[in-house]
């Protein structure tokens, strides 16, 4: 493998008279610059550069921090030049990371709640205290028994496993996420593909890039995306865009295809059917790769077995997609809809594709649109291709670490439950009314760097349910800053930001495979120096904890005998019977888990941690391409069993240790044993993890679980399409990012929320002249639930008949509690009468007094307004993922509204909970509680998926 950190820029930087974007690395340990606050005056600073990662985001690119090294303090950051997927660029929110970790009103030390949840009333507390409290409530649960009680909730987690990992060994079925909320429409479209739940494309490389909405300048991995969009661009490849509104990234695309949402699987449905009857596909990619003997053995059982027979059904039942009927459902002209097809058809096995929110978040069957997204690629056969777009897990490497816990022995119905089988992560946002049905309670609630109240749909039944000890015995908030949620805790915790902690994590963002490390700044740099730390709170402002160092010693104390078996799965790999340290828990995985990482540290002289502290990222593999073409290892060969039907190789042997510990699909074994490949042209080779080795176009989980009808690609009209809309009413897009700003974490950011600080309602000038309203003038859009009030934006960006709100502003805070100074509105919070909420704007942001003088100096009041309050829960019956898009009324504010004005009615809210429900096919049939195979973040033992018969069965099951 290649050293990829002798000093070689990765790019050719833009250079003038011999000037240089970045220190070489050999010049990191004392780089001189002049203090540009002294001009006229040369007064040279002297700097260390430590390397560390973005946590502002998904995309985690490099961070170099400058350390004084006079005061240690350090003064900003820029780009590292050595990581492989932002080669030393960034976007605005790497460089703010200064303003987080400066923040006046940013907490410090551990808080306690005084008073009532949400009254605002908290004070100081010892570390001690609060994880001695923590960890005995948790002990007790589990000794008795009520494992299930606890529960860990994450926002971005920023890792790779870690959390799963310590859940896994207090035996605690309790891991939930933001991902129904977010990617797991996306995911379910591609898991019933090929298993694995993302695409990576290789954008760099490819001649025709599709894109659905804003995703690559606003969402995940935007950085790295993007550059690799505009360096294909650059080298001729075309773009377009599926997006109501006119995005960023539309406006650099050759088409901007701005489709009536909800409407984008039947343009790539149409886009399919061209490529088949023209001819502009892979045959022998389609015969080798695709389960069509499958599919023509279950639904067309009287036709020949043949691969012509095959596409001729494949053409016969794609013709009804023509471009016309897209473009009657879409807006989008025939003629445009066929030149994008032959530029599809053209890009061959060069055609790089990406969706994750947008359409597939939005939508009722949105998960849909990414499996006829996907259709594409594997029709034109680039999947896996250099240029094409592979499965991420290609592209990603989670190392092995010192201890993998075993499987959890229970099943969490709140997160899990029965009606979504196919749900492809837990259904978090229903948990307020899984709790208010009393479907059960949480005994320890834990938000980690998460903001329901804020972020989810529906948060005043968040809200709700908060405020009822009943339904959550404590609730600890894991936060680097104050939020919404944080106010209905019980502990608020400080956590770290980005150069106050350890994390390791893996990304696709382009071709190849690479780890990123994540450290603490001023740890580092005092190691550098030859000083020792025990922990990282130690190094970091007041008494700020990084958060495996913060599980580590809670779990310790949770079994402080070692009794329950908890210990010894933190216990140090190098003192046997001790308690693990940070350092050495990443030493081990360096030394040990990581291929090439040792050799290419002995080639410096250094020792595998040393090296990742110099360069916080490593390139474990170059070039990812076609893993499914791999031969099966010949170790797994062994006794190996072919099905002659399918061809899928088995083998009874037990899995060898994998060092690499990526979540994947496990296809189910059979009585011949675990499927370990597939055999094509003779050969066993890796395949997919899927069922049937292959890519499915056909689905026999889907058609199992009582989903025949979606077995293929199809169309699946959203619950938005015109013909559903009463007169008058439009669509609201609150999908949207703006790329200044991620979810709660910029709050605290001043430099960001100066250049973003509100989400006017992007309105069509012909929509915008029809209801009378300017520029700027107050609008009313009222929901099946609730209103805000907001102002518009008209432009001619948007699709008519569709509005769109960013979903990253709104903060708000209740007058006597914390929040942010940078961005929170003071409202007055109400409840009207029962079930009724109003909240309204008492002050917006305005200057006030601290240790930072720019917060005298704040020039706007806006924060934009809260949209998701007014969003019911909309949880699609297959992929569990929330439905974001809202039919809507618009209207000129009324005598009285206010902007900012928010008003919800929570019995609303849970009658149209109870109408989603309804859609929902639950487990049953086939006596588990969902596909042993599909994907699950924290897999339990095979027994836990069985479905209890009856009342003493149950019992036995939750034992």
């Amino acid at each position: 493998m290649a050293d990829s950190h002798v000093w070689e820029p990765p790019f050719t930087p833009e250079q003038t008279s011999g000037l240089r974007a970045y220190p070489k690395p050999e010049e990191w340990d004392d780089w001189t610059e002049y203090d540009a606050k002294a001009w006229p005056k040369k007064v040279e600073r002297h700097y260390a550069l430590v390397p560390t990662i973005c946590f502002n985001c998904e995309a985690a690119c490099g961070l170099l921090a400058y350390v004084d090294k006079e005061t240690r303090e350090v003064r900003k950051f820029v780009g590292n030049p050595t990581h492989p997927a932002s080669r030393g660029r960034n976007c605005a929110k790497g460089p703010a990371t200064i303003n987080q970790i400066k923040d006046p009103e940013r907490i410090l030390y551990p808080l306690r709640r005084t008073g009532e949840r949400g009254e605002g009333g908290f004070e100081r507390v010892s570390w001690d205290a609060a994880l001695d409290d923590i960890a005995a409530r948790i002990r007790r649960a589990i000794l008795e028994e009520r494992n299930q009680e606890i529960m860990y909730h994450v926002g971005r987690p920023g890792e790779d496993g870690f959390t799963e990992r310590v859940l896994a060994a207090w035996g605690v079925d309790g891991h939930n996420s933001h991902t129904n909320i977010c990617s797991s429409g996306a995911r379910t479209g591609y898991a019933f593909w090929m298993g694995i739940d993302r695409p990576a494309p290789d954008f760099a490389n490819a001649r025709f890039i599709l894109l659905l909405s804003s995703h690559l300048e606003t969402g995940h991995y935007f950085n790295p995306h993007a550059q690799r969009i505009i360096e294909a661009k650059m080298n001729g490849a075309k773009i377009a865009v599926i997006d109501p509104r006119l995005s960023n990234t539309a406006s650099h695309a050759n088409w901007w295809m701005p489709a009536w949402p909800g409407s984008e699987a039947a343009i790539l449905l149409a886009i399919a059917s061209i490529l088949l009857e023209e001819g502009r596909y892979d045959r022998r990619f389609l015969e080798e790769w695709v389960n069509w003997q499958e599919y023509l053995r279950a639904e067309h059982p009287k036709e020949p077995l043949e691969f012509e027979r095959f596409v001729a059904l494949l053409k016969e039942t794609y013709a009804r997609y023509t471009p016309e009927f897209a473009e009657r459902e879409s807006g989008i002209p025939a003629q445009q809809i066929r030149e994008v097809a032959r530029e599809v058809g053209l890009a061959g096995s060069r055609f790089s594709a990406h969706i994750w929110r947008s359409a597939a978040a939005g939508n009722l069957g949105g998960w849909m649109v990414a499996r006829a997204l996907f259709f594409l690629n594997v029709l034109t056969g680039s999947v896996g291709t250099e240029g094409g777009t592979m499965p991420n897990a290609w592209a990603k490497y989670v190392p092995h670490p010192p201890v993998e816990p075993p499987p959890v022995k229970g099943w969490n119905e709140l997160t899990w439950p029965r009606e979504y089988p196919l749900a492809h992560n837990e259904m978090s946002f229903l948990l307020p009314h899984f709790l208010k049905e009393g479907r059960g309670r949480l005994e320890v609630y834990f938000s980690r760097v998460y903001n329901p109240v804020w972020t989810n749909p529906d948060g005043l039944t968040w809200i709700e349910q908060f405020k009822d000890r009943e339904k959550i015995g404590l609730h600890v908030c894991l936060t680097p800053t104050w939020s919404e949620t944080a106010q209905f805790a019980d502990y608020i915790l400080p956590m770290g930001l980005a150069p106050e902690r350890h994390d390791l994590f893996s990304y696709e963002t382009h071709g190849d495979q690479w780890i990123g490390f994540r450290q603490p700044v001023q740890r580092a740099y005092g190691e550098r120096i030859g000083e020792k730390t025990e922990y990282t709170w130690q190094t970091n402002p007041g008494e700020v904890w990084e958060e495996n160092e913060f599980w580590i010693e809670l779990s310790w104390r949770i079994d402080p005998d070692g009794s329950m078996g908890i210990r010894r799965n933190f216990e140090s790999p190098y003192r046997p019977g001790e308690k693990i340290t940070i350092e050495e828990y990443y030493r081990w995985i360096f030394e040990h888990s990581v291929p090439g990482l040792p050799e290419a540290a002995a080639k410096e002289g250094m020792t595998p941690l040393q090296y990742m502290r110099r360069y916080s990222a490593f390139v474990v593999r170059q070039g990812a391409y076609s893993q499914h073409l791999e031969p099966v290892p010949e170790a797994e060969l062994h006794g190996a069993q072919v099905e002659a039907e399918t061809g899928r190789v088995y083998t009874v042997d037990p899995a060898p240790r994998r060092l690499d510990v990526k979540p994947l699909p496990a296809p189910q074994a059979t009585e011949l044993g675990r499927p370990v490949g597939v055999m094509v042209n003779g050969k066993a080779l890796c395949g997919f993890p899927t069922p049937s080795g292959k890519l499915e176009f056909y689905s026999p989980t889907l058609k199992e679980w009582g989903w025949g009808i979606y077995a293929i690609p199809t169309y699946i009209p959203s619950h938005v399409r015109r013909q559903n809309l009463a007169e008058g009413q439009f669509v609201l897009i609150s999908t949207f990012r703006l790329p200044t700003l991620v979810h709660t974490r910029s709050g605290n950011s001043k430099w960001l929320n100066e250049i973003s600080h509100g989400n006017p309602v992007w309105i069509h000038p012909s929509d915008a002249r029809r209801l009378g309203l300017r520029r700027g003038a107050l609008v009313r859009v009222e929901s099946k639930t609730g209103y805000f009030v907001n102002r518009v934006w008209i432009t001619e960006g948007m699709k008519p008949g569709v509005v769109a709100c960013s979903h990253h502003l709104g903060r708000w805070r209740v007058e006597g509690t914390e929040g942010s100074g940078w961005t929170s509105a003071v409202v007055s919070l109400e409840e009207q009468e029962s079930g009724k909420w109003l909240m309204r704007r008492k002050r917006g942001v305005k200057p006030f007094r601290s240790g930072d003088p720019d917060t005298e100096r704040i020039w706007w009041e806006d924060t934009g307004v809260h949209q998701n309050l007014i969003f019911p829960v909309h949880p699609d019956p297959i992929s569990g993922s929330h439905a974001w898009h809202q039919a809507v009324t618009l209207s000129k504010a009324q005598e009285g509204d206010a902007l900012g004005d928010i008003y919800v009615d929570l019995d609303k809210a849970h009658a149209v909970y109870k109408d989603w429900l309804k859609l929902a096919k639950p487990a049953g049939a086939q006596g588990i509680r969902r596909p042993r195979w599909l994907l699950r973040p924290l897999r339990p033992v095979p027994q836990a998926y069985v479905l209890p018969q009856d009342d003493e069965q149950a019992e036995e099951q939750d034992a």
